[in-house]
């Protein structure tokens, strides 16, 4: 990647994050204060782990089971963070796998053209043009024919717009219940509803663009996926995603040992495995992650990079 290509990154990949940072400082205790914040927070890790877990994990991937109840539980918790209904979801990202970075993959950042100016309009490709492109456009009948078979989850689909508006709901009536009046529910559903969905948003964006683009990798695959460290903690470990797409079907996209703690999705599941809550859910072995090392490789726990 060349130094443009870098800055460029370094530049528009945070600046939200930043943006929102310096806000919430300038405007402590005037438009947010605690009740806001901890909306903010919570509901952020509640309706990314409807994504992570339920969305991709358990529904995309099939990478553990569960009851029908907590199936229908995340996958509302999914639709709450108001990236799409589960079944276009589900389609749209079975599709990338079937044509990752080739014709057909709905976001891929790598169809735009050569030098700085395509990489550019890939990037923007990915992380939001598709949205006014291909999302949507996967056939149902032929990339989640098992959903389209499930009650619980057609139902959930069906009444999309219903978990959006519960998801500015609840942060609107805690803040009218908790913080007394018009105003404190307003600033709750703000911070609580809009800049939620509005970071999260970029997070899971910046999977589909930085983690096709730039980043680490050191397995045998033929996409250009790639592990980004530092926004792994805020994508509940989906920016391990050159693991996630050596191993798609891994419950666990944090395979090495210290990757594992930066991969929340991955403890929350281990820990629902423990409790009963869920079963079958699918680990990679130290042998099948060492057999698909490629030559550059340093093993399961190595992090050899070819474009940084």
């Amino acid at each position: 990647m060349s130094r443009k290509h870098k800055i460029a990154n370094l530049i528009g990949v945070p600046l939200p994050l930043i943006g929102v940072v310096v806000a919430i400082v300038l405007l402590w205790n005037r438009a947010i204060g605690p009740l806001e914040l901890g909306l903010l927070v919570v509901l952020y890790g509640l309706t990314a782990l409807g994504v992570t877990l339920g969305f991709h994990r358990m529904l995309t991937h099939r990478a553990f089971e569960s009851s029908r109840a907590f199936r229908a539980i995340i996958a509302v918790l999914g639709s709450m963070a108001v990236q799409g209904s589960v079944l276009t979801w589900v389609a749209d990202h079975r599709k990338h796998h079937a044509f990752t970075d080739q014709e057909g993959d709905p976001h891929s950042p790598h169809l735009s053209g050569p030098g700085f100016r395509g990489a550019v309009r890939g990037l923007w490709h990915a992380h939001v043009g598709w949205l006014f492109e291909s999302v949507g456009m996967a056939d149902r009948s032929r990339f989640v024919p098992d959903l389209l078979r499930d009650r619980v989850i057609t139902v959930v689909d069906r009444l999309f717009w219903l978990w959006v508006a519960l998801g500015f709901a609840i942060p609107f009536g805690l803040g009218w219940l908790i913080g007394g009046g018009l105003g404190a529910a307003l600033t709750a559903v703000l911070w609580g509803g809009l800049v939620r969905v509005f970071l999260l948003h970029h997070v899971t964006w910046s999977i589909n663009s930085v983690c096709h683009f730039f980043g680490r990798r050191r397995f045998a695959v033929e996409d250009e996926s790639r592990n980004v460290f530092w926004l792994a903690p805020l994508s509940m470990g989906e920016a391990w995603h050159h693991n996630h797409h050596a191993f798609p079907t891994s419950a666990f996209h944090g395979l090495g040992s210290w990757e594992r703690v930066a991969d929340p999705t991955g403890l929350l599941i281990s820990l629902l495995e423990r409790l009963g809550v869920i079963w079958n859910v699918v680990r990679i072995s130290p042998e099948r992650q060492a057999a698909k090392l490629a030559p550059s490789g340093r093993g399961p726990d190595g992090l050899s990079a070819d474009r940084s």
